[in-house]
């Protein structure tokens, strides 16, 4: 009777060490995962701004070419826009911090 006794207590020990292994290997799984997860996250970011740097490069050259054209009141339309958005982005940020 004591040998077997002794036998599922040792059964009780390894089953125990298995089971902290399992949550050892699920644990870093996990890690694994969200590590693939947040690297999908940084590409993507960087994809957008590549896209971004892209758009704002063209209109850039097309600010360009209206300028140089001389259309005044597309000028005076450009300021308005760029001085309307500082101004709504300053005042915005100011109400945010």
């Amino acid at each position: 009777m004591s040998e077997a006794y002794e036998r599922e207590r040792q059964n009780n020990a390894r089953l125990e060490e298995l089971s902290s292994k399992v949550t050892a290997l699920r644990g870093v799984t996990v890690d694994i995962y969200d590590n693939a997860r947040a690297q999908d996250v940084i590409d993507h970011t960087s994809d957008t701004f590549t896209s971004m740097t892209s758009q704002f490069k063209g209109s850039a050259s097309r600010l360009t070419r209206m300028a140089a054209s001389g259309n005044n009141v597309a000028i005076l339309k450009l300021a308005g826009i760029i001085i309307g958005a500082f101004l709504l982005l300053y005042y915005g940020l100011k109400l945010i911090f």
